[in-house]
């Protein structure tokens, strides 16, 4: 989810008119007198050429599914990681105490680095724009990454031949493979949102927002289904060497294919460029709509010369922090103008947090609890299926029957993760019906629930076909996650605002930007809780199964909280 607000640096100056009586502008008269058209349309013809500049041209349908498609490739990747890392890390000998530590580094670089990078592409003076050089850049780092995840072992074999220094340069290897793709795939969500609203009217906005958010589902569970297959005994990976190297295969190119389609999609204008123009067409303009604008809400019954000291057009470079997507999932909940002209540092959204009204700190509280809860299961649930259910060993020598066990519950673990992310779109549709019968808190608390009584059956009863079925919990989890928390800030955000009328305030109410991108930074928390304790706790009970019940035990926490201390909006 991407905060967008507007920089400050370049302010729309006001437009000074002459006193009356003065002489009229020879240039003015001229356009005055040589238009035929009618009145209407003179008048039409100036406001688009006034605001043209400020709202983008509409988009097709293909163009916007077009530069959605990278938000395909990347949930693609992200499934592979998802179902592959701990797999992987484990196989190349990384003790078990420390394999959740691989996800802790790449949160905390986002925390921090996050505001920097959202500043620095605000003021990218690249021909090719502002957003797509960040995209490109970041988008190959992902493809590095995922080249050293997915091949690293094969490689380091390949040139080490000292059995020990063989496994510490694998371990190494993959994973600076893993966190330099997570911190790609991260950050680059920020530079595609922010992309999309610069080139988009508000319309297609809210249209692309619709498709990346289809697309993001669809690359989720083809990403687990490929992830799902045997490509060890298929053709494929009798040419390519192992599994490992036909998902790469798959995932570098979908990933190559559908992030140069989405640079391409829309043009996009560079900063800067060529302000004189639109500054000399919009100055023309605004002359032909004063000297014709003699009816309602016309300034002068006379012509007159404006004499501008300023383009009148404001073409403020509009900014984003990679912090959170508040713009994206509120957009019906508008943010004032004060609100909106901050920019987001770590400085600012810490401030936030604490000075943020109760009811806005405890829904941060319960969105923690639940993001702690579904990454707990989530990051680990492949190998909870291979070691768990099927009864694996991931340290076994890799021709065994127990490391060939252990591969095919990680695989059957993918199918429940396509389980997942089909039952999450699903549900998506179904909470348009429920909520008005359950509303808002509701829904919210029947999404911790479900999630939470799924996750201990399936902790209490490892059973193959009920662990399948009970997968499709995660979707609605995921799908309350994504939703539910983001609406009741932008319902709190009209609640205030009906408030301030009915009381007659002159004073603005907060803006929701703040609110949103201090909700997002709780995902992050809750990795680096998840990175830095799971593994220990792993440790300490000596099995896997404490993740799921781990799992179980945070949302129904998250339930008790929601009851208590989430507020209720009619």
């Amino acid at each position: 989810m991407t905060l967008l607000s507007e920089d400050q640096s370049v302010r729309p100056q006001p437009c000074r008119l002459p006193e009356p009586g003065k002489q009229t502008d020879a240039s003015l008269l001229q356009h005055s007198t040589d238009y035929t058209g009618s009145k209407e349309d003179y008048m039409e013809s100036g406001e688009c050429a006034v605001f043209g500049a400020v709202e983008p041209p509409r988009r097709s349908r293909g163009r916007l599914i077009l530069h959605g498609l990278v938000m395909f490739g990347r949930e693609f990747c992200y499934a592979v990681e998802a179902a592959f890392v701990t797999p992987v890390l484990l196989s190349v000998g990384l003790p078990r105490s420390l394999y959740s530590l691989v996800w802790l580094i790449s949160p905390i670089l986002g925390f921090l680095l996050q505001p920097i990078i959202g500043s620095a592409s605000d003021y990218c003076r690249s021909s090719w724009g502002r957003r797509r050089p960040y995209i490109l850049v970041l988008g190959i780092l992902m493809m590095i990454g995922l080249t050293l995840f997915l091949n690293g072992d094969a490689v380091i074999s390949a040139l080490v031949s000292d059995r020990s220094l063989r496994s510490i340069w694998s371990i190494v290897v993959v994973m600076f493979g893993v966190v330099l793709f997570d911190f790609a795939a991260d950050f680059i969500d920020g530079p595609i949102k922010a992309y999309l609203f610069d080139v988009c009217s508000h319309h297609d906005k809210e249209r692309g927002l619709h498709y990346h958010a289809l697309l993001t589902g669809l690359g989720g569970a083809c990403g687990y289904l490929v992830g799902a297959m045997d490509w060890g005994h298929s053709v494929l990976g009798r040419l390519l060497g192992s599994e490992y190297q036909v998902i790469f295969f798959f995932s570098a190119l979908t990933w190559g294919i559908f992030l140069t389609v989405h640079l391409f999609s829309i043009p996009e204008q560079p900063l800067g460029k060529d302000p004189s123009a639109s500054e000399s067409s919009s100055t023309s303009a605004l002359r032909l709509l004063v000297s014709h604008s003699n009816g309602y809400g016309a300034l002068v019954k006379e012509p007159v010369s404006p004499t501008l000291t300023a383009p009148v057009t404001d073409l403020r470079p509009r900014s984003f922090s990679a912090l959170g997507e508040a713009n994206s999932v509120t957009s019906s909940a508008k943010q004032p103008n004060k609100e909106a002209q901050k920019r987001m540092t770590f400085k600012s959204l810490m401030k936030a947090i604490v000075d943020m009204p109760s009811h806005y700190r405890c829904l941060c509280v319960s969105h923690l609890l639940g993001w702690t809860a579904f990454l707990c299961n989530m990051l680990f649930f492949t190998d909870f299926m291979g070691q768990i259910v099927y009864r694996g060993n991931p340290y076994a020598d890799h021709n065994s029957t127990a490391y060939i066990t252990y591969e095919r519950g990680v695989e059957v673990g993918c199918w429940g993760l396509c389980i997942n992310a089909v039952s999450s779109a699903l549900y998506s549709y179904v909470q348009r019906f429920l909520l008005p019968y359950i509303g808002l808190k509701g829904l919210y608390f029947m999404g911790y629930f479900v999630f939470g009584m799924g996750t201990s059956l399936i902790g209490l009863f490892p059973n193959v076909i009920a662990t399948l079925i009970l997968c499709s919990v995660f979707g609605v989890m995921s799908s309350t996650l994504y939703t539910i928390p983001f609406n009741l800030i932008a319902e709190y955000q009209r609640e205030e605002e009906e408030q301030l009328k009915l009381q007659g305030s002159n004073k603005s109410p907060r803006g929701t930007g703040m609110d949103c991108a201090a909700l997002t930074c709780m995902v992050q928390l809750a990795q680096i809780i998840v990175g830095a304790g799971l593994g220990a706790l792993v440790n300490v009970a000596g099995s896997v199964i404490v993740v799921v019940l781990s799992a179980s035990t945070m949302s129904l926490f998250g339930c008790i909280f929601i009851a208590f201390f989430i507020r209720y909006v009619e």
